[in-house]
């Protein structure tokens, strides 16, 4: 199917540019103006911002629906329901869980890839645990917590197809650090985070390769002057991309901005770390095993204290950066968009509007809400 997008603001190289587009069998085939219609159909964009589709690397469901729980059609909810914030493709984040669960969950993955979609593209399982500091868990069962085990991570992706994409370990944990090159061989980028890890400890992590930072500044060890912990390790490294979850509950701004700062904007990935609430009111919930009340959109664990992530949308995380920052909106995209895209091994086919890559686009409205999503050239509704 050809589908010509027409008189849009097209972001492209750090800027936005008027012109058209046209996409065929959801791939980007040409920019520029005068595109030929030749029987395609035509989306006339009147002007409005058309930005890279969104990419969530670090979510557990929305819309009622928790990853570790969801059947192959509770995945399509989500997909669609993110489609509507401008997601256009995601990861589901399983949290640490049985053995046999995760498998389900799996296997449920592997029916999804055989159903009609209509929303955002699932790109694989990001696994968050189960090798974590007990004191460090946050929502974490304690008692699934276990030391490193690599045969358990080939289990899963040998069963998975290759399409396990991203990891969370700390790297104090027994058998962890040693695990990391093994498990990028196997295709598995790797995240350190739920780490009370010394500072010197976390390098030996990122020498070894791992190359993100698991919602940075929450659950775990915090920089002090003399002992700069997991933090300032993940902060210095140029290697690293810190995740950040901008909802205004896990992170002040400024410390927003500071990690931005700290960083720069090309090692920066904005995340929602959402939960089955995302979309939906105040009540109780679930996040794996565990029970979750949200109160004035705050997630935490019914148990008591910790928070237990987030009903954050990317649509709300870029505009809640827009004000935090007091950036443009150009700086800001690759965010939600380029790095995650670099993070995770997708960026040749995704995280920018360039010939050759998927035709996933969002177009926004004056006050930067997402107006219309695009997924493969084909209109969300």
């Amino acid at each position: 199917m050809r589908v010509l997008f027409r008189n849009g603001r097209f972001y492209q190289n750090g800027s936005f540019v008027l012109g058209d587009l046209l996409a065929q069998d959801g791939v980007i085939r040409e920019t520029g103006t005068s595109q030929r219609e030749d029987g395609a159909v035509v989306y006339d964009m009147e002007g409005r911002l058309v930005v890279p589709g969104f990419i969530d690397i670090h979510t557990h469901g929305a819309a009622g629906v928790d990853v570790n729980t969801a059947a192959a059609e509770d995945y399509e909810t989500i997909c669609r329901f993110f489609a509507a914030q401008g997601t256009t493709a995601w990861l589901g984040s399983v949290l640490t869980d049985t053995r046999e669960q995760t498998l389900w969950c799996i296997e449920e993955y592997k029916k999804w890839k055989n159903l009609d979609h209509r929303g955002a593209e699932l790109l694989g399982i990001h696994l968050e645990g189960p090798f974590l500091s007990p004191e460090y868990k946050g929502a974490m069962p304690e008692h699934l917590l276990r030391k490193g085990d690599l045969e358990l991570i080939r289990e899963y992706q040998k069963a998975a197809q290759g399409q396990i994409k991203y990891i969370t370990l700390s790297p104090e944990v027994e058998g962890s650090i040693p695990m990391i090159p093994e498990l990028k061989k196997l295709g598995i980028q790797v995240a350190i985070g739920h780490s009370g890890a010394d500072y010197d400890t976390a390098n030996e992590a990122i020498k070894a390769g791992a190359r993100g930072s698991t919602h940075t500044g929450n659950a775990m060890k915090l920089l002090h002057q003399h002992f700069p912990a997991v933090w300032g390790a993940v902060l210095e490294s140029d290697d690293v991309f810190c995740e950040i979850i901008c909802d205004g509950l896990h992170l002040h701004p400024g410390t927003v901005r500071l990690i931005i700062k700290t960083k720069g904007l090309d090692r920066v990935v904005a995340v929602t770390d959402s939960i089955m609430a995302a979309g939906l009111p105040d009540g109780n919930y679930k996040l794996g095993v565990n029970d979750v009340v949200v109160e004035h959109g705050d997630a935490r664990l019914a148990s008591g204290g910790s928070r237990a992530g987030s009903t954050l949308t990317t649509g709300r995380a870029l505009k809640n950066l827009l004000e935090y920052t007091g950036r443009p909106l150009e700086e800001i995209l690759c965010l939600l968009t380029e790095n995650p895209a670099r993070l995770v091994g997708v960026y040749d086919r995704m995280g920018s509007i360039e010939v050759g890559k998927e035709a996933n686009l969002v177009v926004l409205d004056n006050e930067y809400n997402v107006s219309k999503t695009f997924v493969h050239g084909r209109e969300c509704r």
